[in-house]
Formats: structure tokens, C-alpha cells, sequence
């Protein structure tokens, strides 16, 4: 699979590909600053098949091991980052609201969070169920990263808006499966709700600078906040 990069953010996931060298992510073949050629996924599973067909505590453990995976490459790049603080300041940068009610407290929190992380990793960025793919022998890997640094919780988060609007919104769908990849990947709980609220609002901002309705933001928000016993 042949991979060309035009923007940086892309560059960067493809050196964070080239560092991870096959060690939880697919393999890579060869390289130059711009084009990436990786092993392609031969495998005939599916994580959002897996959801879809009642396996989905299943297809959460096997990304959270993945994520493990990508986390225990310890050290430090030799190539730059982004950290959470500069990824999250569309959301939180703002000196006046957002004009939501909740897209506020989304910011708050992510405020919080932020001036307090720990657990400091290279992080993936956008994991869900279509970036964890199949590659037979090999087992299940990840593509597609967006080389983030900061505390390893959030890269958890997104697992819990994915894979599609009708499972993730699905009732007591978010409390089971945040269980479940809390104990998986031994987070707390409570702190991984806080960064799925936290980036729920920082998606619906990207979503409106692109002149989109963020429904799925919204929707994960309200019951987020619920379960937080938060008032939105």
C-alpha cells in the first residue's frame, strides 16, 4: 500500500510509522519524506464488523491492546511532535464561549485536563475501529496515526465515538464499552469520560470550520455528560 503525504500532519503520521518500525503498526517497506509503501491488510476480519455483529467488547479489547502496543515504544522521536495543549486550542483557546452550553464545558474540561497530564506517551491520535486493521498472521495493526504527544488516556477516547453513529449512540452502549476499556487498558474511568467529552467538543469545532453539523459530537456529549451527572 502505497501511501503519498501532501500535508504535514500526513508526513507526520508517516514518520511516526517509519519509528514504530512494524511494533504494533504496519510494517514499512520504504520511505522518503513524502511517500510511505506499508504492508497491505490481508486479513478478512473487521473491528466495525465486529460491533456491528454483537462482538463489540471484543473489538474495544483488541484496540486497546493495540494501543498498548504503540505505547510501550518508549523514548523520543527524532522528529516533531504535537502535544495535546496545541492540538486541543481550537476548543480551548478562545478567550470568549463558543455559544453552546456544552461545547463551554467541553472546553473547561479539556482546560483541566490539560494543566494536569500524566502518563506522558507518543501517541497514535485517531484510533478507532477502521485504523486497527487485519494483517493475518501478523494480527491486528494500526495505520493512519496522527503523531500526537500527551497523557496515553486520550488516545482512547475516540474508540468510544466510533465506529458508526448508530452503535456509538446506541443506549448504555458508551457506559458498557467505557468500562470495558477501562479495565482493558487499566485508565480511570471517570478521566476517560472527561477526555471523551473534552474531544467530542473539539470535533464539533472541526466539523463547523468545515460547515458541518456535529450530530455525533453533540449526541456523545449528552449522554457523556450524563453519566458524569453533568448539566448541558
Amino acid at each position: 500500500m502505497l501511501k503519498v503525504a501532501n500535508e504535514a500532519e500526513e508526513q507526520r503520521g508517516n514518520r511516526l510509522m517509519v519509528w514504530w518500525d512494524g511494533e504494533g503498526s504496519a510494517p514499512v517497506m520504504a520511505h522518503d519524506d513524502r511517500a510511505l509503501l506499508m504492508a497491505r491488510a490481508v486479513g478478512g476480519r473487521s473491528l466495525t464488523r465486529m460491533a456491528l455483529k454483537g462482538d463489540d467488547d471484543e473489538a474495544s479489547r483488541i484496540l486497546c491492546r493495540v494501543v498498548a502496543h504503540l505505547h510501550s515504544r518508549r523514548g523520543q522521536p527524532p522528529f516533531e511532535l504535537v502535544d495535546l495543549v496545541e492540538w486541543f486550542a481550537p476548543l480551548t483557546s478562545p478567550s470568549g464561549g463558543h455559544g453552546a452550553r456544552w461545547l463551554d464545558l467541553a472546553a473547561a474540561t479539556a482546560r483541566e485536563l490539560l494543566r494536569d497530564q500524566c502518563e506522558l506517551v507518543v501517541m497514535h491520535g485517531d484510533i478507532h475501529h477502521g485504523n486497527v486493521l487485519d494483517f493475518g498472521e501478523t494480527g491486528w495493526l494500526a495505520i493512519d496515526p496522527k503523531g500526537l504527544i500527551g497523557e496515553r488516556t486520550f488516545d482512547f477516547a475516540n474508540m468510544l465515538r466510533n465506529p458508526c453513529f448508530d452503535i456509538a449512540t446506541r443506549p448504555d452502549r458508551l457506559t458498557r464499552q467505557a468500562s470495558v476499556i477501562a479495565a482493558e487498558a487499566k485508565l480511570d474511568r471517570v478521566r476517560l469520560l472527561h477526555w471523551v467529552l473534552s474531544f467530542s467538543g473539539l470535533s464539533a469545532i472541526w466539523s463547523m470550520e468545515e460547515g458541518d453539523k456535529p450530530e455525533l459530537d453533540v449526541a456523545i456529549a449528552n449522554i457523556v455528560a450524563a453519566e458524569l451527572g453533568m448539566h448541558i
